[in-house]
Parts: structure tokens; sequence; C-alpha cells
């Protein structure tokens, strides 16, 4: 088995010899890609496209994806992704473990979708027959012209490769970014085809930033109960300052009997009042300086809107009281608890 060499083994170049980028050559490969890449839409048989994407479209069953090398790894990059959007049952199939049991994985309803440059692995060859046998319909994605497998499969889409940009026009980084455009492309058109919403594709990102931004909800972020830093107008300032500073949020919310809002009181509120009003600060109750008009938001709401209330203009606030239609103080939600959440 093979291992890393050194440091102290490596031979150290001199500054001259150090191996540097040019910034000209750099743009001349930038624009032969491109050439390349334009190339690719300007060649692809659109039809070819639609039927296999409507193929997918219309699986009964699972979909599997497989590949060799780079390949491969654009096969396990589409079979995520359609899996992610939670409409179908998607999985990538390696090719040689495939052989050793993981083809048990394969149905007669499925479809095998193989990805090859050259259309000429013999890991995939060696795969169609016993996934031929196991009922599975096949698929091919090459770009080399009367390859092997394409003739072995129930459906090939041929992908247009002028050439690699690879100096030596051999290692796969032309190949393989066509496959993953062609693919993620298909996979754009099934979403749209689908009707996929936001909220269905927030459903299976719940970790995410996007997922968390369309389910999460004000309710399920928001402080509550004793968290609450709840007092009344006729309470003295001076008297509410453990309150104020005790829960963490940086206001006080005033209410009345009925526990309805009537407004906050901030920490930024205090040393207002205490600059302006000095020892008079002693005899001043919280209701007498607080802010009778703050923002609001219901406990329904996107946690996301939350956010978005606190930046907005004029000037951007650290809290919302959360309320319901008669005015209640249900809760409190912070921008501190947002970011926390990973909004």
């Amino acid at each position: 088995m093979g291992s890393l060499p050194s440091p102290g083994s490596l031979q150290v170049l001199e500054n001259d010899d150090a191996p540097v980028i040019n910034r000209c050559e750099l743009r001349v490969l930038f624009e032969s890609q491109q050439r390349h890449l334009n190339d690719f839409f300007d060649k692809l048989d659109l039809d070819h496209a639609r039927d296999f994407a409507q193929t997918l479209l219309d699986a009964p069953g699972a979909i599997f994806f497989s590949g060799v090398g780079k390949s491969g790894f654009v096969a396990l990059k589409l079979s995520q992704t359609l899996a992610s959007l939670g409409f179908t049952r998607s999985a990538y199939l390696p090719p040689v473990d495939a052989l050793h049991g993981d083809i048990g994985a394969l149905f007669p309803s499925d479809i095998l979708v193989l990805i090859s440059k050259s259309g000429s692995s013999d890991e995939l060859l060696n795969l169609v027959p016993c996934a031929r046998a196991k009922g599975a319909r096949l698929i091919s994605l090459t770009s080399v012209e009367g390859n092997p497998l394409a003739s072995l499969c129930d459906m090939n889409v041929h992908l247009p490769l002028e050439r690699e940009v690879c100096p030596f026009g051999l290692a796969p980084v032309t190949s393989s970014a066509i496959q993953m455009v062609f693919g993620d492309t298909v996979v754009a058109a099934i979403m749209r085809a689908r009707k996929l919403t936001k909220e269905s594709y927030a459903r299976n990102h719940p970790a995410g930033k996007i997922g968390k931004s369309l389910i999460f909800k004000v309710k399920d972020l928001m402080k509550k109960q004793d968290e609450l830093p709840l007092c009344k107008e006729t309470d003295m300032i001076m008297g509410q300052l453990t309150e104020l500073t005790s829960k963490g949020c940086g206001c006080l919310l005033v209410v009345n009997a009925e526990s309805q809002l009537i407004g906050t009181f901030t920490d930024g509120d205090l040393r207002r009042t205490l600059k302006a009003s000095g020892e008079k600060i002693f005899k001043l109750t919280v209701g007498e300086m607080c802010n009778r008009n703050p923002r609001t938001i219901t406990p329904e709401a996107m946690a996301v809107e939350a956010m978005q209330k606190m930046e907005s203009p004029p000037s951007a606030v650290q809290f919302l009281p959360v309320i319901d239609d008669q005015q209640v103080v249900l809760g409190i939600i912070t921008l501190h608890g947002l970011v926390s959440a990973g909004l």
C-alpha cells in the first residue's frame, strides 16, 4: 500500500522555479471551456433529452444512477439531487459493489442510468447483463459515438463533447461538467413538470437555510411563559432592572392586567432616560417612558418574516413581541434566537 512522501523527502524548489498560474493562460483555458460547453449546448439533441427526462418523470419504480471514476461522482450527485425532491426514490449504485450483492436493491420496475464518457468501462459493461436479468430498464449517457454501452441499453442519450480542456485532452474536466449540467438541467425540468413548491422542497431540507426559512414559524422559535420579561406600566423603572437584564431579551414587555401588550421598554430606552432625566429616573414608571407603538408579529408568521421585519427601516430592532389578534402577549422572538436557529 502506498503512502504520502514525508515533507523532508520533497524537493524544495527555488523561487525562480516555483510553479505560477499565468493569468492570461488561465483566461484562455476558461474561454476554451466556455467554447466546449457551448458546443455541447449547440449539438445536444433536445428530443433525446426530453425523452430521457420524460422517462425519469414517468418512472414507476426507483431510479438508480451508476458510473466509474469522475462519472461515478456525477452519478452520486444526481441521485442525491433527485432523491431530495421527495417524489421518487433515487440512489447511487456502485458498479463493483452491485456485482457483490448491492444489485439486490434493483427491481423490474426500476430504471438504471449508466453514465460514462467512453461507454466502454468494463465495470459498467459487466453490470449490464446482471441488471438486465433483474428486469430493470437501462439508460446510458455517453459522449463517444458507437460505444458498446449504448448498444446494450434500452435508451442512450449522446452528450456531445468537442474535447477536454485538459492540456492533454485526457482528464475528464469538460466531459464531467457536461454530464453534471445535463443531469441537473433534467432534474430542474422534472421539478417544473411536477410543479414542485418551495414548501414541498423545504420538507426534505429541514437542516439547511432553505428549509429553515420555509418551515420554521415564529411560534417554533419564540420565547414564552417564564422566559418572557413582563412588567406592568405602573412598575417603577429602577425596580425592573433585574427583569430587564435577566431574561436575555434586552427589553421589557409592558402589559395590562389581561396580558395585552401596551408597549416595550429596552435597555437603550433605559440609557436614554438616565441621560435625559438623571436622578429623576427613580421616580419614573415604565409606562411613562415605554414605546407604545412597537413592531409586533403573530405566532403563525414565518420566522424569516420576523427577521425581515426586524431589519426593516427606519431602524433595525433586536426583538418582536408575539401577540394574538386580541393583542395578548404570547411570546417574544429575538434576532439572536433567529440567528442561533440558522436563519
